[in-house]
């Protein structure tokens, strides 16, 4: 949703925010938002809010299948029956599968296992094709990715949908499984334990049956960056990715986390707008800051697991 529309949380004060223009204050900011809405927090959550980082990766890849470059990324397929909005909403968290049409019924959707054994094989899904199944993972994972390909073009590719099974966190299996410490996880060495072994890797990657369908952002729309869950364009540092379940997309946010320490040794304390959704964020008082595009922005993204405080600012009318 338009943060400035009307909705079903009230009449945004869209007129008044473009009456702003683009050159202005702190101040009329401060104004603005202290005139127009009206904080509020969760208050009958027991845990404190969480957040985490995501990022937009730089991948190397092709448009053709060959031996360096042999991992496909799939677009949406047609036999893909997805939920409403409402039924997501209603379903969500609940392990709801999508559904396809399998003869006069209907079954649950392939998964990543099965989807990676070929079960969609043969029906010119293929958009490119990317050099190990760990990066597709991870793009999979942060929702889009710019790649470099090997004729010297560039193509930016963003989410197009989803299989429907929920998502399961390989970190937390790791963790569980004593195979990494809790204190020094991150995404890195995640990264670095997948490769290791890549049959095992693999394995363990197959046991998030959750798996992400891509559709290439073409002119203007791709030169702009990712777009988020309303394909607006995100902005680094200040787009949150949601719940929509507890908190509107489009909703200000201010967020402060005192353990999380930014450029120029300052604590993380600031707005935000709550532009995109993600299969691991559920919950009340739960977020994902998006960090930008590439190496430097993962560094951050991969290290971010903080504990935050959220607080909403909900439109007055």
């Amino acid at each position: 949703m338009d943060p400035f529309e009307e909705t079903r949380f009230g009449a945004m004060p869209r007129e008044a925010a473009l009456a702003l223009g683009a050159d202005i204050g702190d101040a009329a900011v401060r104004r603005f938002f202290e005139a127009h809405f009206t904080p509020h927090v969760y208050s009958d959550t027991c845990e404190p809010g969480f957040v985490t980082g995501y990022y937009e990766p730089e991948l190397r890849g092709s448009r053709n299948r060959h031996s360096r470059f042999h991992v496909p990324v799939l677009g949406l397929p047609d036999d893909l029956i997805p939920l409403s909005a409402d039924l997501y909403r209603a379903l969500h968290n609940k392990g709801v599968s999508v559904k396809r049409q399998c003869g006069d019924e209907l079954a649950d959707y392939f998964t990543r296992a099965e989807i990676e054994s070929g079960a969609l094989e043969g029906r010119g899904l293929e958009l490119l094709f990317l050099e190990d199944w760990v990066e597709l993972f991870y793009m999979q994972v942060q929702g889009s990715g710019l790649v470099h390909l090997d004729d010297g073009s560039d193509v930016r590719l963003t989410y197009a949908g989803k299989n429907g099974h929920p998502y399961t966190s390989i970190g937390r299996l790791l963790v569980e499984r004593h195979e990494i410490a809790l204190n020094a996880i991150d995404m890195e060495q995640v990264k670095a334990w997948l490769r290791a072994d890549p049959a095992r890797g693999r394995a363990l990657m197959q046991e998030n049956k959750s798996y992400i369908f891509f559709h290439v952002l073409g002119g203007d729309e791709g030169r702009l960056g990712p777009l988020g869950a309303k394909s607006v364009p995100l902005t680094p540092g200040r787009s949150l990715a949601v719940d929509p379940v507890y908190v509107p997309l489009g909703c200000p946010v201010y967020l402060v986390a005192d353990d999380l320490v930014t450029t120029g040794a300052q604590q993380f304390s600031r707005l935000m707008i709550a532009q995109d959704v993600g299969s691991a964020i559920r919950g009340q008082v739960r977020g994902d800051i998006f960090w930008g595009t590439g190496e430097s922005a993962g560094a951050i993204a991969g290290t971010t697991r903080h504990r935050a405080q959220f607080i909403f600012l909900m439109p007055n009318r």
